[in-house]
């Protein structure tokens, strides 16, 4: 379909868009709650989805198993996305976008390797150091400033990369459904239980929404959720998981770029930094075995 060239312009434009969705969210979170965008951008996605998903030609069939999996998969989704929702309007979107990108990886292996039993070598421990102290250097807790390490979107942000974290380990059991139909059908299940039980749809019409906010939901919900996750699931269904994975060290510092222009937020050093240290870390752990199982959603 794609030549591996236009392949890989694709994949760069769609971590870009997921680094760039938390501006998107930072600007959004001034209209409406957590649980209303929910609904407004996974509502958006599935019908974007539809015609991508006919295109491509996949099969709308999921079994029992796997919807089930769906289920839980949407029940953690939502609860992240409270968190990841919370951490960036009351925090920021470069900090969010650097800190829990990079700790995904890290808590998804950690998980993987309690449930599993596996023994963490002294490589690995080495690697889990070097991602501890990067996140500790985005916290600015070498300026001991207890005010500014202990703030409630920070806890925010962790709370919300151990929650996708435990998302793509319980995603990655569903194997018999391709990726892209096992989101289609969570981000369902998360429109369905967000509508009944989480919000008043009248209050959602007498709201009025201006350019910026639909500018901002558009590209959240269209280029970074249905087109950067179709173009990613296709990338490492055509190209590898070993490839595909590399463009993902491109979403922390999208984010940190397009925040600085579009925030107005300060270029903060700890936190570029602490990036770097991160991601070291992850390319340290993205060779071990466990993690190779690990899909995410």
């Amino acid at each position: 379909m794609f030549s591996k060239n236009l392949f890989f312009f694709l994949l760069f434009i769609s971590m870009v868009a997921w680094g760039g969705s938390w501006v998107n969210v930072k600007i959004i979170s001034n209209y409406v709650n957590a649980y209303e965008m929910v609904l407004m951008r996974f509502l958006i996605t599935v019908v974007t989805m539809v015609p991508m998903i006919m295109v491509l030609k996949k099969s709308f069939k999921i079994d029992a198993k796997s919807f089930g999996l769906a289920i839980v998969s949407a029940l953690v989704m939502i609860a992240y996305m409270n968190y990841y929702f919370l951490g960036t309007k009351f925090g920021t979107a470069s900090l969010g976008g650097a800190m829990v990108t990079t700790l995904i990886p890290i808590n998804t292996f950690i998980l993987m390797a309690i449930l599993q039993s596996k023994r963490i070598s002294k490589k690995d421990t080495f690697a889990l150091t070097l991602g501890a102290v990067g996140v500790l250097t985005m916290l600015h807790v070498w300026s001991l400033d207890a005010k500014h390490i202990f703030v409630i979107h920070n806890l925010y942000f962790l709370v919300g990369s151990l929650l996708w974290a435990v998302m793509t380990i319980v995603s990655s059991k569903a194997t018999k459904v391709s990726p892209i139909i096992f989101s289609f059908y969570m981000y369902v299940v998360m429109i369905v239980l967000v509508w009944i039980f989480a919000i008043d749809t009248r209050e959602m019409v007498s709201h009025s929404y201006d350019t910026s906010f639909w500018v901002n939901m558009l590209c959240m919900s269209i280029l970074s959720t249905a087109f950067a996750n179709t173009i990613f699931f296709l990338g490492i269904e055509r190209l590898g998981a070993a490839e595909v994975s590399s463009f993902i060290f491109l979403v922390p510092f999208s984010a940190i770029i397009l925040s600085a222009i579009f925030l107005d937020e300060k270029v903060d050093l700890f936190i570029v930094f602490g990036t770097i240290l991160t991601l070291w870390a992850v390319k340290l752990l993205n060779n071990i075995h466990i993690r190779r199982k690990a899909r995410s959603s």
